[in-house]
């Protein structure tokens, strides 16, 4: 047993879950950071639109992400990536809420990701006056970063996941999962199994 996992952020054009513009993804192996990356993304067509409010946390605007893979394209790079990791984010009700509803938008399909919520478990082992990313990750001892910069807020979490276990003696993510007495959920996907097969052959 070992702590291996991906974290994962996400960032979005606009009110819609679907409207993913950036992913940002950490890989985690025996309790260390061993692999990073982020790339910005088009959101899927009728998603795609910039609003100034999220434009004013994450900085990100339609012309930065003109050039970039669409969802569809960049989906087999995020798969690779993850491979077969429990996902990990802050607040990851809303992640992975991107990850289906920007699915749905392209008609693709997904692994089927286990997942578990790093502010779930700070909220159960940390006491804190604020439970924002930042505030949990400077009590992890991660200091420092470009919050909304979907790589550096990925790298954050992974490194409270990471201090988390520590503290606890956890071994693996289901052991953390188990001391913090949180879930290690999965992500909903189609019933339509045979749409699932080329992804999942992609990352076994």
């Amino acid at each position: 047993m070992s702590l291996d996992f991906t974290a994962i952020d996400f960032e979005t054009a606009n009110s819609s879950n679907a409207s993913a513009c950036a992913v940002g993804l950490a890989r985690v192996r025996d309790g260390r950071v061993v692999a990073t990356a982020g790339w910005l993304i088009q959101p899927p067509p009728g998603h795609d639109r910039f609003f100034e409010l999220n434009t004013g946390i994450h900085g990100l605007r339609a012309e930065d992400v003109r050039g970039a893979k669409t969802w569809s394209e960049q989906l087999g790079d995020l798969a690779a990536f993850a491979g077969a990791d429990v996902l990990v984010a802050h607040n990851a009700g809303f992640d992975m809420m991107v990850l289906r509803r920007a699915c749905e938008a392209t008609g693709d399909v997904h692994p089927p990701y286990r997942y578990v919520c790093s502010l779930q478990v700070a909220r159960k082992l940390y006491d804190l006056d604020s439970y924002r990313l930042p505030s949990v990750a400077a009590a992890a001892g991660f200091i420092d970063f470009a919050h909304h910069d979907a790589a550096a807020d990925a790298l954050a979490c992974a490194h409270i996941m990471i201090h988390a276990a520590e503290l606890v003696g956890a071994k693996d993510i289901a052991g953390l999962a188990e001391a913090a007495s949180v879930r290690v959920s999965r992500v909903h996907i189609p019933e339509s199994a045979d749409q699932l097969l080329p992804l999942v052959g992609a990352v076994a």
